[in-house]
């Protein structure tokens, strides 16, 4: 089996890259974060605390969560397709809360592990090189400046008719970088063994092909 793993920030571009990786090497690819996401999006849904590991604890129990691989990425909990929703502004910060909780990450971790042993994948996320295939055989870390990454996450949030501005973004943007590199269970980090790749001023081809490069070595 072949296990891709690429790691980064928010915004920088990690799921783009890894979808345009796996389809040019005909491998699947698992959004990491939207299991986060969708995780998020159904604890704030049924009322379910998103900083409390006990009190989120009977959700994650009877969780059940598919990942449907198709043109978009689908992932039903418990029955329902929550892809819609999980790109949602207030899904996107309470998807880094509900990052850090133990539990949570124990869960998706799992299942993560358990989706990478029956096939070829790219997988996506934060720990992905550090904690979720570890011996993956290829790694990186994508990033790219701050102020570059909210430009493409405001620019996207506009096209779906969001009214956030630019300003209010950033400060996501690092607010979620302080809490990514400074939780206690996971924290984002570049592992020694990943090529670092800065997106800044490379665009989507560019990157993709520096990616192909390095794993066709």
């Amino acid at each position: 089996m072949i296990n891709i793993a690429i790691d980064g920030p928010a915004g920088a571009g990690k799921s783009t890259i890894a979808k345009a990786v796996a389809k040019e090497l005909g491998i699947v690819y698992l959004d990491t974060g939207a299991m986060y996401r969708s995780v998020a999006y159904y604890a704030l849904k049924n009322g379910f605390p998103i900083d409390d590991e006990k009190a989120i604890q009977p959700m994650l129990d009877n969780l059940k969560m598919d990942v449907v691989n198709g043109e978009v990425q689908q992932f039903i909990v418990n029955g329902e397709n929550v892809t819609p929703f999980i790109r949602e502004h207030s899904v996107s910060k309470a998807a880094s809360d509900v990052s850090k909780l133990f539990n949570v990450r124990k869960k998706l971790v799992e299942l993560q592990q358990e989706i990478a042993k029956k096939s070829d994948v790219v997988l996506d996320g934060r720990d992905i090189g550090s904690v979720v295939l570890p011996h993956a055989e290829h790694k990186f870390f994508v990033t790219a400046a701050p102020e570059e990454r909210a430009k493409r996450r405001y620019l996207e949030l506009k096209e779906k008719g969001s009214n956030l501005s630019y300003d209010e973004v950033l400060r996501d943007i690092e607010d979620r970088d302080y809490n990514d590199t400074h939780r206690k269970n996971s924290p984002l980090v570049k592992v020694s063994d990943a090529v670092l790749v800065d997106t800044t001023n490379l665009d989507i081809a560019q990157t993709v092909a520096k990616v192909l490069a390095e794993i066709k070595k």
